[in-house]
């Protein structure tokens, strides 16, 4: 327990925050600093293999240790952390035995982690918890699953009886910011198929993700001297806030959950002459995905002719799509996983991700890729927290799954 704890703490001590404005590969010099120390930690502990490309991917592999043919599988995660929130000079906080109460994360600042707000708190009552001190988010997205995966396959290298086949493992950088798996070698990394460790709630299997797309939208006024502007003035902000209006009002994330769609708006700026908005569209269902993007591009379409003037310019771009497509025709890997939570007393909650992985994309570059839980909670904000327990299912999991496959093809 407590190698995972220090293990789990040397990672997010690193900051690893990705740019969505830069088009270099990876998007911040800094995710290099974990990539490389990961590649010295993969050889520390045998494995084979290890390497990191120009892009930054880092790769390895654990050769089998039986003599018949097991498929090769692979355990993936992102060492990047969300843009949305600092990950500059994390400094997590330990809290043992956790009593069900208000966690104080900051007292100068009065930032509590509260159960009443955070029902999902309860679940861990007596566990040790890893948190933020509420000035910066913790990276246990991902860095929970990068300790899962490099725990699972140390303790496969010490423990020679357990049984599996060539297992591979890949780190990638720029997850957050929906580029993952774009430079990701599927030939190279060489797996029948693969799971990412990118979950949050333990028990967390997945085969099924948002459809996404990014909207920018942007507004083109003219500025005037107020005192003069009697119909001259075209305020942009103005405009922005009639576009928003036209918009369904309840189909957005904190309205919606399930299969449910939505259209996001996470990114805004504005003056009178010109106003920038950054949308999110996600759906699960292709079809109700391509009517937003449609729905969305009609708004501007309808409004530019109540203006008299294409004042509104909307651009759209496809990210990632449901990887359940390409999951259901080999669903007896979605069946390990959960037989291999359940041999473990794990309740697995096979459900839709609300969001998407790297796991997505891989699945449409040839490499089926479900999701499995890496046990963190409040991702990308000052609130996240992961129980230490978590973290060993999770590595408890990849073992078992590992074990499962080695003896389901031995014929």
């Amino acid at each position: 327990m407590q190698k995972i704890i220090n293990r789990f703490l040397k990672y997010v001590s690193i900051d690893t925050q990705s740019d969505p404005n830069n088009q270099e590969f990876p998007s911040t010099e800094k995710q290099w600093d974990l990539a490389n120390l990961l590649v010295d930690e993969l050889k520390e502990i045998g494995m084979h293999d290890v390497n990191i490309d120009d892009n930054a991917y880092v790769m390895a592999t654990l050769p089998s240790n039986v003599e018949h043919k097991v498929p090769i599988i692979g355990f993936i995660a992102h060492f990047d952390t969300s843009p949305d929130f600092t990950g500059t000079n994390v400094k997590a906080q330990i809290h043992k035995n956790y009593d069900g109460k208000d966690i104080i994360l900051n007292k100068e600042e009065n930032i509590i982690l509260s159960p009443s707000y955070f029902e999902d708190l309860l679940l861990y009552k007596g566990q040790t918890l890893i948190t933020t001190d509420g000035t910066t988010l913790l990276g246990a997205d991902d860095k929970a699953g990068i300790t899962e995966i490099i725990s699972a396959m140390e303790y496969l290298i010490q423990h020679p009886e357990i049984k599996h086949g060539t297992i591979k493992v890949g780190f990638t950088p720029d997850e957050e910011v929906g580029k993952g798996a774009h430079k990701f070698d599927v030939e190279k990394f060489g797996a029948d198929w693969a799971y990412t460790m990118d979950g949050s709630q333990v028990g967390e299997l997945e085969y099924e993700n948002f459809n996404a797309a990014g909207a920018k939208v942007t507004i083109n006024g003219k500025i005037v001297h107020p005192g003069y502007a009697k119909g001259k003035m075209i305020n942009s902000m103005l405009i922005a806030a009639d576009f928003m209006k036209a918009l369904p009002q309840n189909e957005i994330p904190q309205e919606t959950e399930g299969y449910e769609g939505f259209f996001h708006l996470h990114g805004m700026r504005g003056e009178v002459e010109k106003t920038e908005l950054e949308y999110i569209i996600r759906d699960h269902d292709i079809d109700l995905f391509e009517k937003r993007k449609k729905q969305f591009q009609d708004i501007a379409d309808d409004l530019n002719k109540e203006l008299g003037d294409d004042l509104i310019q909307v651009e759209i771009k496809d990210q990632y799509f449901n990887m359940r497509e390409k999951i259901e025709p080999v669903m007896h890997i979605v069946d390990i996983a959960e037989e291999a939570m359940k041999q473990l007393n794990i309740k697995p909650l096979i459900k839709a991700i609300r969001g998407g992985t790297d796991g997505s994309q891989l699945s449409y570059k040839g490499l089926p890729c479900p999701n499995i839980f890496a046990g963190g909670h409040n991702f990308h904000g000052r609130y996240e927290y992961v129980p230490v327990e978590s973290i060993q299912k999770a590595t408890d999991v990849i073992i078992k799954i590992a074990e499962i496959t080695a003896k389901r093809y031995n014929n």
